[in-house]
């Protein structure tokens, strides 16, 4: 697939998007709306992005009994949003779920992707606190695996483990990684973190920053550095 950068529009209000957005008068970036946003203002704010022209990915993390999870795809499903995904944890029966849930009658859906382990998660963390005893690697791998059985599209991992997966799931098989930062940028909350252009020369196919470009002095032109250095000469700059 393509490679492209999804924005974090980690802000608390519609007016803060907005206001953030508007500053993009050249591009259309991609934008990832997460928990925080969506409960906020819920799905109006889809359809207002959505209808500015921005791909969407729709970042709930659904993680519950497989009835519940394919009632909610159902729903999620009458968003015309371009990405949205569940955590791998769920089983692959959940996953089963949401993948029917979000399938519609015209057999037409988002992509659907499978959080393997959070960006926030160290290894000591997963081992003491979920009582995971296999290493880090060897965690991710079998979650690819298993949302690939599913029939998921692809992965939410670290970019650490983005090579991996597609090792084990084909080269073709989606990885989408969060914790990207520049090289002169502060880590914050993120223990597993990696450059935008040793991301992609580790297999990252799609890469979603946040803080680095929404809490940057001049958010455009930290886009248009993540885009350079992770995508380069693949694709103009503006769309």
């Amino acid at each position: 697939m393509n490679h492209d950068v999804i924005i974090a529009l980690d802000f608390p209000s519609a007016r803060e998007v907005y206001a953030f957005l508007d500053r993009f008068r050249e591009e259309k970036p991609f934008v990832k709306i997460g928990m925080e946003l969506f409960y906020a203002e819920g799905p109006q704010i889809v359809r207002e992005i959505k209808a500015r022209g921005h791909k969407i990915f729709l970042d709930l993390k659904l993680h519950d009994i497989p009835n519940t999870v394919r009632s909610a795809m159902r729903v999620l499903s009458r968003l015309d949003v371009d990405m949205v995904n569940v955590h791998a944890a769920g089983t692959i029966e959940m996953m089963r779920a949401a993948l029917e849930g979000l399938t519609r009658e015209d057999g037409s859906r988002p992509m659907l992707l499978a959080v393997t382990q959070l960006t926030s998660t160290s290894e000591e963390r997963m081992r003491k606190e979920l009582l995971i005893a296999s290493s880090m690697p060897d965690t991710v791998r079998a979650y690819a695996q298993n949302a690939k059985d599913a029939g998921l599209d692809g992965v939410v991992c670290s970019p650490l483990e983005a090579a991996l997966v597609k090792d084990a799931c084909g080269p073709d098989y989606a990885t989408v990684t969060p914790g990207i930062r520049f090289a002169d940028s502060a880590s914050d909350d993120q223990s597993r973190v990696m450059t935008p252009e040793k991301a992609r020369l580790g297999g990252s196919d799609l890469i979603v920053v946040g803080r680095p470009i929404t809490r940057a002095q001049d958010p455009v032109s930290a886009y248009r550095r993540c885009v350079k250095e992770f995508i380069g000469g693949e694709k103009d700059v503006v769309d």
